[in-house]
């Protein structure tokens, strides 16, 4: 019967646009005009209504990028060269708007030390800003906590007297697990000296990064060891929040834990999954995911296709209908903004800076390609020896992807790191 509506009714409409009947000249059987009253209610007036209903309930799910950003024309698939390497530095003056609204860490390495300028000149676009600067390690029968060389105390008062950015450095876990896990001493003195370490810097909280380390050590297979390992994370979060902020007593310190993504879909006894992240969310601030690096140089392809972050945040997060949006947002979806430089045949390569990724433009003038599947820009070239390489690197348009997804999952974003990337990234921020 609805089949037969339809036909009746793109007849009659047909008909008008031929030119074979007008409604305003013949007179239409009263069948007919209720097909076209059914059709015109269902097919025109609730498809509207309904796009402006979205619009409104929803309006706030678009990122509004930077005015400047959006009037050039240059967030697109269709890029050049050419308009990269005159357009890149171009960030906007106006380095203090958030676009987005949902928590944002990035990450700041003493080896690309344009991250430190990075942060002072956009410390408004971010919520927490991670120096890279500590390890924890075995030392004999005991720990030793390296790193306080690279601290920058004069970075940090400027940082603060810019804006509102949390400072959390980064503390990676390379003590042996066996014997650290084992002995309730040992633990308890790794929690002293990060905790005792952040206080007499007046740091803010904490990054943490031990789940890979101890994936490779294989403690994260052994059921006894992994409940161990996640006591001792809960513990160690624990100790922080009863630990007031150096600006802010009514505040404690913050803890992010560091996570990699899932490799297969369906996970396995080192991946850190949903159990583990309710058993941890009390006590921990926000969860650091590593979505990228999905390539590497034995199988180059692109850094961080869009269907692997979502079968990741699926994997932990369930279905993006039906989360728990305040668990959600502790959930930081990690963003590149370095690129990869592969050798197609033979294998080889590795990660490039902004700065090698410029280099390669000028002297290679490349083409752009934009692959959907992955939602990704790629370009080839020839090197001295006559040898392909692939280049994947974020554009505005691959990163804007990233903010739109990560958006509509409720989640914040992390970033390694911007020390690597180009200026005009950050107006997406």
């Amino acid at each position: 019967m609805a089949r037969k509506r339809r036909s009746s009714a793109a007849e009659s409409l047909k008909r008008q646009k031929d030119g074979e009947e007008s409604l305003s000249q013949v007179e239409e059987p009263d069948s007919d005009r209720s097909l076209i009253a059914i059709f015109v209610i269902f097919f025109i007036l609730i498809p509207a209504v309904s796009i402006v209903v979205y619009k409104v309930k929803f309006a706030d799910r678009v990122i509004q990028t930077e005015t400047s950003i959006r009037h050039r024309g240059i967030v697109k698939t269709n890029i050049s060269f050419q308009e990269i390497l005159t357009e890149h530095s171009k960030a906007s003056e106006n380095s203090t708007t958030r676009h987005y609204d949902y928590p944002v860490l990035a990450y700041i390495t003493p080896w690309n030390s344009k991250g430190y300028d990075m942060a002072k000149m956009f410390n408004s676009k971010f919520t927490h800003l991670s120096p890279v600067w500590y390890d924890l390690k075995s030392q004999g029968s005991g720990l030793v906590l390296e790193g306080r060389h690279n601290a920058d105390k004069g970075w940090i008062q400027e940082l603060r007297s810019r804006g509102n950015a949390l400072i959390l450095p980064r503390f990676v876990l390379k003590a042996i697990p066996s014997e650290m896990l084992k002995k309730k001493k040992l633990r308890e003195k790794a929690i002293s000296l990060i905790v005792t370490e952040c206080r007499e810097m007046e740091y803010d909280g904490i990054v943490f990064e031990s789940w890979s380390r101890w994936a490779a050590y294989g403690v994260l297979q052994d059921p006894d060891k992994r409940k161990m390992a996640l006591q001792f994370v809960k513990q160690l979060g624990e100790a922080l929040h009863s630990t007031n902020s150096p600006r802010n007593n009514q505040q404690h310190m913050q803890f992010m834990y560091v996570v990699g993504p899932p490799r297969s879909e369906k996970l396995q006894m080192y991946d850190f999954g949903p159990e583990d992240l309710q058993f941890l969310k009390d006590s921990v601030d926000g969860f650091s995911l590593m979505t990228y690096d999905f390539s590497n140089p034995q199988n180059p392809g692109p850094n961080a296709p869009v269907k692997w972050i979502d079968l990741t945040l699926k994997l932990l997060l369930g279905s993006s209908n039906n989360i728990d949006s305040t668990l959600a947002r502790k959930v930081l979806l990690g963003i590149n903004f370095y690129g990869n430089d592969f050798v197609i045949s033979g294998g080889g390569g590795g990660a490039i800076t902004g700065r090698d990724y410029l280099t390669l433009l000028q002297k290679h003038k490349p083409t752009w390609h934009w692959d959907k599947e992955s939602g990704e820009h790629l370009f080839m070239y020839r090197d001295n020896k006559n040898i392909k390489h692939a280049v994947f690197y974020p554009t505005l348009m691959s990163i804007l992807l990233r903010l739109e997804n990560a958006r509509l999952w409720g989640i914040g974003i992390s970033i390694w790191e911007i020390g690597q990337g180009l200026d005009y990234f950050f107006d997406l921020l």
